[in-house]
C-alpha cells in the first residue's frame, strides 16, 4: 500500500510542479484566441470555446503528440468563413464532424507520415496566404467597417474604408497590435505574461474607462445555450463532399506539421502520427457535435506549452477545463472585449503566419516562385485552389529537377583548333534531353579528339541511342570518342532492360579502386551518436569522407586530445582535404548533460565530465543569452538542447579556424570550415554560420 501511494505521488508530483502552471499559462494565450478565431470565421463566438474545450481535452487525452495543445486554429478561419458563408453554421458542423471521422479512418489506415510527403513549401506559403487574407479582412475590422467577401475586394474598398474610419475603434487596434509587437521586449516576469491576453485586457479597460462607443463581442446566451446540433444539407452533396476532405486534410497536415515542430523543441516521448490523427478526428467529432469550430494542433498555444515548462499531456487537459471553467459562469465578460480589439489580435496572427525564414527557404531553394504562386491563388482565388496550383507546380518543378541534365561541350588545350574536346554529362539523361543533347554533339568538330564524361544516374534508350548513332559517325569523319562512365549507371544498361537508378552495381568497382590508397575531400567531424550516418547525411560514397567520431564533436581548444591532433593532422598535411565539417544533431546526450550538469557519480561519470569540459565554453555562449546562433534556433522552433547543440557547432568551427594546423590554410584558401545541423526527426540539415541557422538541400537522409 505504501508502495502504491508513493508511486502515486511521483506521477501527480510533477503534474503540480510542472503541468499546471503551464497549464494556466496556456489558458490564458487561448481565451482570446479562440474567440477571436470564431468572430473571423464568422461563427458564433461561443463555438471558439467549446473547440478550445473540446481540443484540449479530447485531442490532449487521445492525440499521439504529449505536448500539442489543440484548439480552433487561424489556419482554417478562411475555410469555415467559405463554409458557413455557402452551408450555414449548422451544415457546417456536420462538416466538421464528417472531416473528424475522415481523419480517424486516415489514423487508422496509417497514413499519417503521408500527410508529411506534401512539400513544406506549399503548407508554409497556404499558411502565408490565410495570414494575408486574415489581416486584409480585419484591417477593415479594426477601421471601423465589414470586411468583403473577397480577397480583391478587401484591397479595392481599402482607400475609403480608411478616410471613413472610427477613431476610438482604430485606437484600440493600434493599442493592441503595439503592445503585441512590443510585448517580446519586456524584461523579466512582466514579460512572462501572455502578451494577447495583456493586449486584449488593456484595451478593454481603456474602452470601458474612457467610455469609448465601439462595437463589441456579441455572446447569444451562455456556452451551453451555444451547444447547437449539426444538420445535413439539402442538396449540394457535392460541394459538401469537397468541404469535409478540405477541412481534413488541412487540419491533418497543419497538426502534423505542427506536432513535428512540437517535437523539435523538447527531448521527450516523440510523436505517434498515426494516434495524433485518431485524437485530432474524435475531438472535431464531438466539437462539430456540440457547436464546435473545427479543431487542429496549434503551434502558437503548443509552443507556450514548452516554453511554460510543461512535461505530459495533463497540461493541455487541464487548460481546455481551465477554459470550460472560465465560460460557464463569466462568459459574459467577452461582451466587454471592443471588436477593433480583437480585429488588431487577429492582424498579427495573421501577420505572423507570413514567416520570413519560411521565405529565405525558398528563395535559397529556388523555390520562391511556387512560395508566390501558391499564396497569390490563396489569397485571389480560393484556398483549395491556390494550393493545388502551388502542388502542380511543386511537383513539375521537382520533375524538371529530377530530369534536367546538364550537357556541356568545351575545348581542351589552348583553343578549338588543338583537336581536344570535352563534352560532361551529368544527372538523369533521357528523351526530354534529347534537344540539348543532340545540339551539343553536333557542336563538336568533326575530327576532334573527344572524352565524354558520363555521370548519370538514369539513361533511357533514347539517349543511349543519340549518343551511340553520334559517336558512330564522329569516329567515320576521323575523329575518336572515349566515354569515361563515372555515374551509378552504365550506358548499356539502357539496352538491359527498363532504365533503372542503380547504386550498387557500381559500387564494387569503386571499392576495388579504394583498395590502396584513400582521396577523401572531407574531413567530417561528428558525434557518435548511432542515429548519425554520415554517408546517408551527405550523399557520399565510399573514399569521400575522412571521418572522425567523438561524444558531442567537440575539437578540444587546447589541443589537449592527441586522437583528434592526430586525425587533423593526417587530413590536412598527408591527405589534403580541402574542407572540414562539423556536424552536430538533434537531441544529442552530450548537449543534455552539459545542460544538467550534476557531479559526477561513478568512474564513467567522472570520465564523461572531464570529456565534456570542451564544451563549457559553448554552454557559457549559450546560457548569455545573446548568441546569435540559439536566437535563430529558437526563431524556427528548435528547444533548448538543440540550440546549444547549434552554438557547439558554431564554437567548435571558430576553434578550428583559430587551429595552428588550419588558420594559415583557411586564410589561403586552401582549406574552408563549415558546420552543419542534422535534425534526426524531420532528417533535415541545416548549415550553421557565425550568426544564422539556414536550410540546406545537402541530402535526403534514408532510413
Amino acid at each position: 500500500m505504501q508502495r502504491s501511494g508513493s508511486s502515486l505521488s511521483q506521477r501527480i508530483g510533477p503534474i503540480l510542479r510542472y503541468d499546471l502552471p503551464a497549464s494556466l499559462v496556456v489558458f490564458l494565450v487561448a481565451l482570446p484566441l479562440s474567440l477571436g478565431i470564431a468572430i473571423a470565421s464568422g461563427a458564433p463566438a461561443l463555438a471558439g470555446l467549446i473547440a478550445a474545450v473540446v481540443g484540449g481535452v479530447v485531442a490532449g487525452a487521445l492525440g499521439g503528440s504529449p505536448l500539442q495543445v489543440s484548439g480552433p486554429a487561424a489556419g482554417l478561419t478562411v475555410v469555415v468563413a467559405g463554409l458557413i458563408g455557402q452551408f450555414g453554421w449548422k451544415v457546417t458542423c456536420a462538416i466538421t464532424v464528417a472531416a473528424g471521422v475522415l481523419q480517424v479512418l486516415f489514423g487508422l489506415s496509417k497514413v499519417a507520415r503521408a500527410a508529411l510527403a506534401i512539400s513544406p513549401v506549399v503548407v508554409h506559403a497556404m499558411l502565408a496566404g490565410i495570414g494575408l487574407t486574415i489581416a486584409l479582412q480585419q484591417v477593415h475590422v479594426l477601421l471601423g467597417g465589414d470586411s468583403q467577401s473577397s480577397a480583391w475586394g478587401n484591397v479595392t474598398e481599402l482607400p475609403g474604408q480608411v478616410l471613413g474610419a472610427h477613431g476610438p475603434g482604430v485606437f484600440l487596434g493600434v493599442l493592441v497590435i503595439a503592445i503585441l509587437v512590443g510585448w517580446r521586449w519586456v524584461p523579466g516576469r512582466l514579460g512572462k505574461v501572455p502578451g494577447p491576453l495583456v493586449a486584449i485586457v488593456t484595451a478593454t479597460m481603456v474602452a470601458v474607462i474612457f467610455r469609448f462607443d465601439v462595437d463589441r463581442v456579441t455572446l447569444d446566451g451562455s456556452l451551453l445555450d451555444a451547444i447547437a446540433l449539426p444538420s445535413l444539407p439539402e442538396g449540394q452533396w457535392g460541394a459538401f463532399a469537397v468541404g469535409v476532405l478540405t477541412v481534413a486534410l488541412i487540419a491533418s497536415v497543419e497538426s502534423l506539421l505542427s506536432a513535428v515542430s512540437v517535437d523539435r523543441m523538447q527531448n521527450g516521448p516523440r510523436t505517434n502520427f498515426d494516434r495524433e490523427l485518431i485524437g485530432q478526428g474524435t475531438a472535431n467529432i464531438a466539437s462539430g457535435t456540440l457547436g464546435g469550430l473545427p479543431v487542429t494542433g496549434v503551434i502558437v498555444r503548443s509552443s507556450t506549452n514548452v516554453a511554460a515548462g510543461a512535461r505530459t499531456r495533463a497540461s493541455a487537459v487541464m487548460h481546455g477545463v481551465w477554459v470550460l471553467v472560465f465560460a460557464l459562469p463569466f462568459a459574459e465578460l467577452a461582451e466587454r472585449i471592443p471588436m477593433a480589439a480583437l480585429a488588431g489580435l487577429l492582424i498579427v496572427i495573421g501577420i505572423q503566419l507570413v514567416k520570413r525564414v519560411h521565405i529565405e527557404t525558398a528563395r535559397r531553394t529556388g523555390d520562391i516562385a511556387v512560395y508566390v504562386v501558391t499564396v497569390l491563388g490563396v489569397v485571389f482565388l480560393n484556398l483549395l485552389e491556390g494550393v493545388l496550383i502551388g502542388l502542380a507546380l511543386s511537383i513539375a518543378l521537382t520533375v524538371w529537377r529530377v530530369v534536367r541534365t546538364r550537357i556541356v561541350a568545351t575545348p581542351v588545350g589552348e583553343g578549338e583548333d588543338d583537336g581536344n574536346w570535352r563534352i560532361v554529362i551529368e544527372g538523369s539523361c533521357s528523351f526530354l534531353s534529347l534537344p540539348r543533347l543532340t545540339s551539343v554533339l553536333a557542336s563538336v568538330p568533326p575530327g576532334a579528339k573527344v572524352t565524354v564524361d558520363l555521370s548519370v544516374d538514369f539513361i533511357d534508350h533514347a539517349a543511349h541511342g543519340a549518343i551511340d548513332d553520334w559517336r558512330r559517325q564522329h569516329q567515320a569523319s576521323g575523329g575518336s570518342v572515349d566515354i569515361c562512365q563515372h555515374g551509378t549507371v552504365d550506358m548499356d544498361s539502357a539496352l538491359d532492360g527498363p532504365p533503372v537508378r542503380d547504386i550498387q552495381s557500381r559500387t564494387s568497382p569503386l571499392v576495388e579502386s579504394l583498395a590502396h590508397a584513400q582521396r577523401p575531400d572531407t574531413l567530417f567531424i561528428t558525434c557518435t551518436d548511432s542515429r548519425i550516418a554520415p554517408d546517408q547525411i551527405t550523399g557520399s560514397g565510399p573514399g569521400d569522407l575522412f571521418t572522425v567520431r567523438n561524444v558531442g564533436n567537440l575539437v578540444p581548444e587546447h589541443q589537449t586530445d592527441a586522437s583528434t591532433e592526430a586525425a587533423l593532422a593526417f587530413a590536412v598535411e598527408k591527405m589534403g582535404v580541402s574542407s572540414i565539417v562539423v556536424c552536430g544533431h538533434s537531441s544529442c546526450g552530450a548537449m543534455h548533460a552539459l545542460l544538467g550538469a550534476k557531479p559526477p557519480r561513478s568512474e564513467g561519470e567522472r570520465h564523461m565530465s572531464r570529456w565534456l569540459a570542451n564544451g563549457r565554453g559553448a554552454v557559457a555562449a549559450f546560457d548569455d543569452g545573446a548568441h546569435p546562433v540559439a536566437q535563430a534556433a529558437a526563431d524556427a522552433g528548435f528547444g533548448p538542447v538543440d540550440q546549444l547543440s547549434m552554438v557547439n557547432v558554431s564554437r567548435q568551427v571558430e576553434a578550428l579556424t583559430r587551429h595552428p594546423m588550419i588558420e594559415e590554410r583557411c586564410r589561403r584558401g586552401e582549406v574552408e570550415v563549415y558546420g552543419m545541423f542534422y535534425d534526426v526527426a524531420t532528417a533535415s540539415v541545416l548549415r550553421i554560420g557565425p550568426a544564422a541557422v539556414e536550410s540546406v538541400e545537402l541530402a535526403t537522409a534514408t532510413s
